[in-house]
């Protein structure tokens, strides 16, 4: 199968694009023809090496996918071949930049037809995170204060259509030329960074999800309220030290499962959120992908049409 993968860590140009063997399922497991994969920033950070010399190579990047379901291992029952699917790898592996991919069955979910594989993809990863962030970890509630940090991003966008469609008021930091596509998803109040410091005009905020990382987390927790929770995603894998007791830090747990993939299905459907916006490239295209997402000024995702 063609896929695009790395012999080495390094910049963008480190990616290749060619043949490597095909996946094999275990037991447990489906055979995806892949139609449809995603761009994360975790995968421009293990390109980069960020996360340890732990990969063997080649090593095929790629966190969500769409596509059909092409073969089941022997204890799969609810699923078959034929069946359109989307998902996000189990913690641990990747490999979705490829034509096919083997993934357990349990963690995947059934694409419904009114979603495209392109949609689909762009959705997995990027809503897993929303929901598991403020529904499950800040717990978000009717009537609070939220600010949503970098919030013309895939799981950003995704966020505040969820905060609205929870009943939260919705503030979020954006540059000036996003400020029309961010009031569009439901924000109430935003931010240019580059004009503005969040901190000096934001207050009494019961949560905060942080997208973005980097000096924004120490005046994330200027913001809160005393009894505030913040949610960070992009500031490693442990939650970042507190310099308050009375406010909780909180590293959202995103695991996988049929559940929360069903769920967004859900979200969506019902119109609570839509597709964000998406640029597609092919997936021999990878390394001119990774230099626009690893730049972190766009808007919505990067999707790879595979097939």
């Amino acid at each position: 199968m063609k896929a695009a993968y790395l012999e080495e860590y390094g910049g963008p140009e480190v990616l290749k694009y060619g043949d490597v063997p095909d996946p094999v399922p275990g037991a447990d497991d489906v055979l995806v023809d892949i139609h449809a994969a995603s761009v994360n920033a975790a995968d421009w950070k293990v390109r980069l090496g960020n996360y340890g010399p732990a990969n063997e190579f080649p090593y095929i990047l790629g966190r969500d996918f769409s596509g059909v379901v092409s073969a089941v291992g022997n204890n799969v029952d609810d699923l078959n071949v034929g069946e359109p699917v989307f998902g996000v790898c189990d913690v641990g592996q990747e490999g979705a930049y490829a034509e096919k991919i083997a993934i357990k069955a349990a963690i995947i979910a059934r694409k419904p037809d009114q979603l495209s594989h392109v949609d689909a993809a762009a959705m997995a990863l990027a809503g897993l995170t929303a929901v598991v962030s403020i529904e499950d970890t800040l717990k978000l509630q009717p009537g609070e204060r939220i600010l949503i940090q970098g919030g013309a991003g895939g799981v950003a966008s995704f966020g505040i259509q969820l905060a609205k469609h929870i009943g939260a008021h919705v503030i979020t930091t954006a540059s000036s030329s996003n400020h029309e596509f961010v009031a569009s998803l439901g924000a109430d109040k935003i931010i240019d960074y580059h004009a503005q410091d969040f901190s000096e005009v934001v207050s009494d905020c019961d949560a905060v999800f942080d997208t973005v990382g980097g000096d924004v987390v120490e005046r994330s927790f200027a913001v809160l309220k005393s009894g505030g929770r913040a949610a960070f995603i992009a500031s490693g894998v442990q939650a970042p030290d507190s310099p308050r007791d009375d406010v909780q830090s909180l590293r959202p747990n995103v695991g996988r499962d049929r559940p929360h993939l069903e769920r967004i299905v859900e979200l969506l459907v019902a119109g609570a959120v839509r597709v964000p916006d998406i640029s597609l490239f092919p997936l021999s295209a990878a390394a001119e992908a990774h230099r626009i997402s690893e730049a972190r000024h766009l808007r919505g995702k990067l999707v790879f049409e595979v097939r």
